[in-house]
């Protein structure tokens, strides 16, 4: 086997001064008109943070899945309701952790957006809750690393390294270069600016722990900053997950040879597969919800049927104590919904409640939405 050198930061060559337009323009129209017709039906949606609550969950674990989890939505979202059952491990337990520390981020970004623009002070403080009670907790969650860090097999030496972050002592300088240029309204397109920044965040690698899903968790908060986006709800962990090689060449590309231009199409054509495939979605849990709707109206004949659509659309697998104590719904009436949902096949029943042991259940349905295949 040929011995390769590891590829070095790209020190002084950020922003990049030249990228061949002609290669981009084709690919700049199609995800920017993918990524309108996507916030046109974000825009048209009055409660899109509860109807799209199991996306969100979902590209938490697949971000995380990138880094190395091993958890599915239903298994997090089983774990936060309190689920005992034996498939249920520690490790499982420590991976939905990371996935729940990615959800808490992202909320508190989104929160602290609503007050100033991004910023460094906004991504340390993300980077502090990702890294909450979870692997890498010791590892400075909050601050920039002081020390050399380097990407390649678990355990491997700097010289067998497959990529080298910048230096520490040019750190902060890159993460001030970086700042002014997210900051930056004079470039040609939103997307191809977005494009650089997330190329450039994965090559500074900032923190010891937690770069991957940082970069990641920027690319909706960037929309939206931008108003390419109404909310931040657009999910790009499944097209980078799925072409995870191609990926990783292209960011090795950017610093290796200063290849910016096949980075940024490879990130055009994420932005316009991933729209599609989040409109999809979108439309489908819409229609699952009009559907849902009318069914439990005509079922339950309460004045209380739509909130209890919508606490099951917020959160799709819970037990009936914490059904009957946040739907906002009188205990008596509240049991007497789960119990028509349940009967009506409408909840698929993962756990019997039996003693102090609570039922738990699960809206199939929207979870087999969300996963993108039939796990119920």
């Amino acid at each position: 086997m040929i011995k390769t050198a590891p590829v070095y930061y790209h020190l002084g060559q950020f922003p990049p001064q030249e990228l061949d337009w002609l290669q981009l323009i084709p690919l700049i129209g199609p995800a920017n008109a993918g990524l309108a017709r996507y916030d046109g039906l974000l825009s048209a949606i009055p409660n899109a943070h509860i109807l799209l609550s199991p996306l969100t969950t979902q590209e938490a674990v697949l971000s995380s899945k990138i880094e190395g989890t091993h958890v599915t939505i239903g298994e997090v979202l089983e774990i936060e309701a309190g689920g005992e059952s034996a498939a249920i491990t520690q490790p499982k337990r420590d991976d939905a952790e990371e996935v729940l520390n990615y959800r808490k981020a992202m909320r508190a970004c989104i929160a602290e957006m609503e007050q100033r623009p991004f910023s460094q002070q906004i991504l340390r403080a993300a980077h502090a809750l990702l890294m909450q009670g979870v692997r890498g907790r010791d590892r400075s969650p909050g601050n920039y690393r002081k020390d050399q860090n380097w990407i390649g097999p678990k355990g491997c030496t700097i010289e067998a390294a497959g990529f080298v972050p910048i230096a520490p002592e040019h750190l902060q300088n890159g993460m001030d270069a970086w700042e002014s240029y997210l900051g930056s309204t004079s470039e040609p397109d939103k997307l191809v600016q977005l494009a650089i920044l997330h190329g450039e965040f994965e090559a500074l690698h900032p923190f010891k722990d937690g770069n991957g899903r940082l970069g990641r968790m920027l690319i909706p908060l960037f929309l939206c900053q931008s108003k390419l986006l109404a909310s931040p709800d657009f999910y790009m962990s499944g097209y980078l997950e799925t072409n995870r090689e191609e990926y990783q060449d292209r960011l090795g590309a950017v610093s290796r040879d200063g290849d910016w231009t096949k980075w940024c199409a490879f990130f055009l054509q994420g932005i316009r597969e991933q729209a599609a495939e989040n409109e999809r979605k979108t439309r489908a849990i819409l229609s699952l919800y009009d559907r849902v709707k009318t069914r439990v109206v005509d079922l339950t004949h309460s004045q209380h049927s739509i909130r209890a659509v919508d606490f099951i659309f917020q959160t799709p697998i819970f037990t009936a104590p914490i059904f009957t104590q946040h739907s906002d719904i009188p205990k008596p009436t509240a049991n007497r919904i789960l119990t028509l949902l349940r009967d009506e096949g409408l909840l698929h029943t993962m756990q019997e409640g039996r003693g102090r042991r609570p039922g738990l259940y699960a809206f199939w349905e929207l979870l087999n939405i969300a996963e993108g295949t039939e796990v119920f």
